[in-house]
């Protein structure tokens, strides 16, 4: 996913907004992730101390290292005498005992659904063989995605002085990626209101589980510091939509408010259709390939966000790199879909191969060659 530009809304939006709820947050932002739109913004690139909301990329570098097979859901991390001696019950915790050797997926289970500060400590450990090694993949990660103005220290956010930071734009722009890049293990793992472990049943705080429809995600944080942050998330009828809000000084107060702000994103604005996941969108030239072009595929359902009840004016534009070096790997990004409502910035989509292509021989060179020259 592409990182998110945020912008104050445009005219044609204020009469969608007459019936916005008040949100006291200093950071605010709401995202509708099928098309890309920032519904609202307020300060999203003010860099705050996310504390445990930096769990969000400690389960998203563990998705990629289990999607690449570095990392197996079944595998068991045995516990360092260290590792158990510094994170005993500190902070939110699963109780992980010194002898335990929990799998790799109870160890994502506690850290996304009870915060645990254990479990991302064995995790990082087990995974990678150091939380610096740890950290230095979620620094990659977010460079990858974009992330300019993030950086980790820990896997589990707790206090380092300030060296672990991020912003409401960055955190959208993660969550984003989380669920669609990872969406079976997002839906394996996130959206859970409670878990059971070593005999101990402890709840999942976040605000929108069992009040608001569709809401499965994604993770709070608090820090005497930083208040009470969150960043959560609903799906209904296809429509995803992603909130971050930071500094309340009240947990009740973020939770009541929080339920407005989605319920507001869904009600007072609509996604229309663009293009259906898997469709194609065009074509981009390739070189060096057994293929002089690769389709170009929505990875997922495409939409433009209106408020709701009026009519969408929009065009479109693919922009990519070109021409696409082989080899091509189906299902990588390589496009990017760019969509130009009046009055808003553009909004950028990404856009997938369709097939693999791989690198040609020399005479699929000199046939592709020979094919530009004559412009076939």
């Amino acid at each position: 996913m592409m990182p998110v530009k945020a912008a104050a809304p445009a005219p044609a939006t204020q009469a969608a907004l007459a019936s916005m709820p008040q949100i006291d947050a200093p950071i605010a932002l709401l995202l509708d992730v099928g098309s890309g739109r920032v519904l609202y913004a307020r300060d999203v690139h003010r860099r705050f101390v996310p504390a445990s909301i930096t769990k969000i990329m400690t389960s998203y570098v563990a998705f990629d290292l289990i999607t690449k097979g570095k990392l197996r859901l079944d595998q068991r991390i045995p516990i360092r005498r260290e590792t158990f001696r510094q994170w005993r019950n500190v902070g939110s915790t699963m109780f992980l005992p010194a002898e335990a050797q929990p799998t790799v997926a109870e160890l994502i289970e506690g850290i996304v659904t009870v915060s645990a500060n254990d479990a991302c400590v064995v995790l990082a450990e087990g995974a990678v063989g150091s939380v610096p090694a740890f950290t230095a993949l979620m620094n990659e990660a977010a460079a990858e995605l974009g992330m300019r103005d993030s950086h980790f220290n820990t896997p589990n956010g707790w206090m380092d002085e300030g060296q672990t930071y991020v912003t409401a734009a960055d955190l959208a722009t993660l969550s984003g990626a989380l669920m669609t890049r990872f969406p079976e293990l997002y839906r394996r793992f996130y959206g859970h209101a409670e878990m059971t472990w070593g005999g101990i049943t402890q709840p999942n705080h976040n605000p929108l589980y069992g009040v608001v429809e569709g809401a499965d995600g994604v993770k709070t944080g608090f820090t005497n510091e930083a208040g009470y942050g969150f960043v959560g998330s609903a799906e209904r009828r296809g429509r995803r939509l992603v909130m971050v809000v930071g500094g309340y000084d009240r947990p009740n107060l973020r939770a009541k408010q929080s339920r407005e702000f989605i319920e507001w994103g869904f009600a007072a604005w609509e996604a229309q259709p663009l293009f259906a996941k898997g469709t194609p969108v065009a074509k981009a030239v390739v070189q060096g390939g057994a293929e002089r072009e690769v389709s170009l595929v929505a990875p997922r359902a495409l939409t433009v966000t209106v408020p709701r009840g009026s009519k969408a004016r929009y065009s479109l534009s693919v922009r990519y790199k070109g021409p696409v070096k082989a080899p091509v790997a189906k299902g990588e990004t390589v496009a990017s879909l760019i969509v130009r409502v009046p009055g808003e910035p553009a909004h950028t989509l990404p856009l997938v191969a369709g097939a693999d292509v791989p690198r040609g021989d020399v005479l699929d060179r000199l046939r592709n060659g020979a094919f530009g020259m004559f412009g076939l």
